[in-house]
Formats: C-alpha cells, sequence, structure tokens
C-alpha cells in the first residue's frame, strides 16, 4: 500500500502486448498528485489499457508503475520485483480511483447508496461516517441535492460527477479522470 496517500503515479518504460499487438510501446510518464491529466488519442491506441494497468486491472508485459514510491502489483526484493498475491493487490486497488466515461452508477441504488457502498463494503468506515462523507462530496461536486435521486434519472454531466464523488469516497490515493 502507498507509504503517503499524495497520489503521486510514476509509470517507467511500460509495454503491454496483446498477442502480436503492442497496445502499449515503452510508456513513461509522471503525474504529480492533485493534477489532471487527459489522456487523448484515437480508438484502440492503448488509452483504456494504460489506465487498466495503472490498477493492475491489466498486467503489463515490461515496464512498471509506482504510486507514491510504491509498486502496483508487485514487490520489490533486492533487485527484482515479485508479482503481489490477489489479496494484497485487492489491498492496493482500494487506494485507486478511475473515471471512465462509462460511469457504471449502479441503476438499482441512489446516488447516496452508490457513493457509500463501497467504503462501507471495504469497511473502511461505519454506514454514518460514510453518509457524512458522500453527503460532503456531493456538496462539493454541486449535487447534493440529488442525493435521493436514481442514477438513471440524472444527466450525463451529473453521472460524471457522481462517479469523480464516488471515487473520491474511498479518500483513493489517486483519481484519474479519462
Amino acid at each position: 500500500m502507498p507509504n503517503s496517500h499524495n497520489g503521486h503515479i510514476s509509470i517507467t518504460g511500460v509495454s503491454k502486448y496483446f498477442g502480436r499487438h503492442k497496445a502499449l510501446d515503452d510508456v513513461s510518464l509522471e503525474i504529480p498528485p492533485g493534477t489532471v491529466t487527459v489522456i487523448l488519442g484515437p480508438s484502440g491506441s492503448g488509452k483504456s489499457t494504460l489506465l487498466r494497468a495503472i490498477n493492475h486491472l491489466e498486467r503489463v508485459d515490461e515496464g512498471f508503475i509506482q504510486i507514491d514510491g510504491d509498486y502496483i502489483g508487485y514487490r520489490r526484493q533486492g533487485d527484482k520485483l515479485y508479482e503481489l498475491k490477489e489479496r494484497e493487490i485487492l489491498r492496493q486497488r482500494v487506494n485507486v480511483g478511475y473515471v471512465f466515461q462509462n460511469f457504471n452508477l449502479f441503476p438499482h441504488l441512489t446516488v447516496l447508496e452508490n457513493l457509500i457502498e463501497a467504503p462501507i463494503a471495504h469497511k473502511q468506515v461505519s454506514r454514518k461516517e460514510a453518509v457524512e462523507r458522500a453527503y460532503e462530496l456531493l456538496d462539493v461536486v454541486g449535487l447534493r441535492h440529488k442525493a435521493d435521486a436514481w442514477s438513471r434519472h440524472l444527466s450525463g454531466g451529473q453521472q460524471q460527477r457522481i462517479a469523480i464523488a464516488r471515487a473520491l469516497a474511498l479518500q483513493a490515493a489517486s483519481a484519474a479522470v479519462r
């Protein structure tokens, strides 16, 4: 898990192949904490693959990714990297949040329920604390008045802001917006 929760992302020499197709080709990138970063490119250029790799949802074939100095999906022992067990990878993922164009809000939950589900499920906070944090985040994104609304009744922009609030509800070390 990250030593500090600043959210500095360091991508070094990352390559990823799907068969003979090289989806990522020696990508290196530094993303300072608190910055907004846009990954722009045509369909099939590796944008989603890169985002998935940051959270070790996609294993890379070359290179490595660090958040706040910690390797994502690996532990370092001497000069070698060893892949973490799935349980340890899941612990790391709790600290990394994403917002994709498809926001994947749960349609059977209200806005408030969408925000409190993960923090409670991951036993990070009590229900009361999760609700308090959710209302704070709804204030930040200007949608407190939509707490009891269903996601299907929100505009695309409102859904995006709720998805951002949901990513932040886990008190994520990093939030990548695409």
